[in-house]
């Protein structure tokens, strides 16, 4: 019986380390994503980041994000991290959040009321329009550094 128990036991132990290698194998690589504001003006409030994996609902709406975060403001920029991305394309838009609702306010034009920022900094302006994913749009990989500047005017 001792010599069966030890067969037993030379077959589970490999099995079990080989099971242990397939779980580290398959485990998708995750990134991180800091995102830098600067240009802030207000010295109160909170900036509000959402991060997208795709066009739906970027970049005003908030159904589709894959992260996001607030940040109370103390100066004239601030840093978010967001970890466990997967790799790949993603976009940001960030609000200058002065009334505490989560959103950018806008007047009944659309204009925007509150400070707003989107990755690659594209040009935000009543002809342009609201860019697009695919303006916005960054390759993440394993940690990636992206910096937006505060807007508080539509571009001429």
């Amino acid at each position: 019986m001792l010599a069966s128990v030890s067969k037993f036991s030379l077959f589970l132990l490999p099995a079990m380390v080989s099971l242990n290698f397939a779980f580290k194998v398959n485990a998708e690589p995750t990134s991180t994503l800091t995102v830098v504001v600067k240009g802030i003006k207000h010295k109160q409030g909170q900036i509000c980041i959402r991060v997208f994996a795709n066009g739906e609902g970027f970049p005003l709406g908030d159904a589709n994000e894959v992260k996001s975060g607030c940040v109370n403001i103390t100066g004239s920029s601030v840093k978010k991290q967001f970890s466990g991305l997967r790799p790949g394309i993603y976009a940001v838009a960030v609000v200058d959040d002065q009334n505490g609702d989560y959103k950018l306010n806008r007047d009944f034009l659309g204009i925007p009321q509150e400070g707003f920022g989107i990755s690659n900094n594209p040009t935000v302006s009543m002809k342009k329009g609201v860019p697009k994913f695919s303006d916005a749009s960054f390759l993440l990989q394993k940690n990636t550094i992206i910096k937006i500047f505060m807007k508080y005017q539509l571009d001429p």
